[in-house]
C-alpha cells in the first residue's frame, strides 16, 4: 500500500510539471472505473489523415518545410490514403497489408510522382543541399512507417484484450463460488480446512489475473490515446 501510494503522488507531481500548474483533485480518479468510455468504440474506417495529428509526424513535416519542400507533394507521394479500423473498431486489412507478412517490415513503396522540392532555390544545385534533403526525407517517411506501426500494434492488442478479460472475469467468478462452496463444506465438517485454504489462494490469484488484464485494457487505451496523435473525438 505505502509502495503504490508512493507512486500515486509521484503521477501527480509529472502531471502537475507536464500541465504547468497543480491539477484540480476533481479532475483526478478517485478509483479505476470497470467501464471506460474514451476511446472506447473507435468508428469503423477511421482515415489514415488521422496520424497527421501526431506530434512526430508533424516535426517531420515541418523540417521538410524548412528544407523548402512542398508538404502536400511529400504527403501524396509518401502518406498512405487507407483506413485505419475496420468494423468493431478493429485493425482494417488495409493496415495490415502495409507491413509484410512474418516480418512486418513496411511495405508500402512511396509513388514519387510529383516535384517534392520548390525549384528556384540558390541552394537548390548545391550538393550538401541535396543531402540535406535526403536526410529530411528519410526521417519523414520513417516517421510515417513508424505511426503506422504503432497503430498496428495497439489496434492487435485491443483485438485480443477484451476476450482476455471476459475469461479472467469468468475465471475469478467462478473462484469465488468454489471458496464459498468449499467454506460450506468446511462449516459442516465435510472437508478440512486446508480445502479452504487451497480455495482462497486460487480465488485470490484469479482476482490479481482480472486486475492485471483490466490494467492491461487500460494502458491499451492510453496507447491508443498516444499512438492516434491525441485520440480521435477531438479530431471527428
Amino acid at each position: 500500500m505505502a509502495s503504490y501510494t508512493t507512486a500515486v503522488a509521484q503521477d501527480e507531481n509529472a502531471l502537475t510539471l507536464l500541465v504547468g500548474e497543480s491539477v484540480s483533485p476533481d479532475l483526478l480518479p478517485a478509483k479505476l472505473p470497470e467501464q471506460i468510455t474514451a476511446l472506447a468504440e473507435l468508428p469503423a474506417g477511421l482515415p489514415a489523415d488521422t496520424l497527421l495529428a501526431r506530434p512526430d509526424v508533424r516535426a517531420a513535416e515541418q523540417q521538410l518545410i524548412a528544407a523548402n519542400a512542398s508538404i502536400g507533394a511529400a504527403r501524396a507521394a509518401f502518406f498512405p490514403r487507407i483506413s485505419l479500423t475496420a468494423s468493431a473498431g478493429y485493425a482494417s486489412p488495409e493496415l495490415g497489408d502495409l507491413f509484410q507478412a512474418g516480418s512486418r517490415t513496411w511495405s508500402f513503396v512511396p509513388q514519387v510522382t510529383l516535384p517534392i522540392f520548390n525549384a528556384g532555390s540558390n541552394r537548390a544545385t548545391l550538393a550538401s543541399a541535396e543531402a540535406g534533403r535526403d536526410i529530411q526525407v528519410a526521417q519523414y517517411e520513417k516517421a510515417i512507417q513508424s505511426a503506422f506501426r504503432e497503430v498496428a500494434d495497439a489496434l492487435a492488442q485491443r483485438a485480443t484484450l477484451g476476450e482476455q478479460l471476459d475469461a479472467q472475469r469468468a475465471l475469478s467468478k467462478a473462484s469465488a463460488e468454489a471458496l464459498r462452496l468449499s467454506e460450506a463444506r468446511y462449516d459442516k465438517g465435510v472437508d478440512g480446512y486446508q480445502t479452504v485454504l487451497d480455495a482462497q489462494r486460487s480465488e485470490y490469484s484469479a482476482r490479481q489475473g482480472l486486475l492485471s488484464a483490466r490494467q492491461a485494457r487500460l494502458g491499451n487505451f492510453v496507447t491508443l490515446y498516444k499512438v492516434l496523435g491525441g485520440g480521435v473525438t477531438q479530431q471527428h
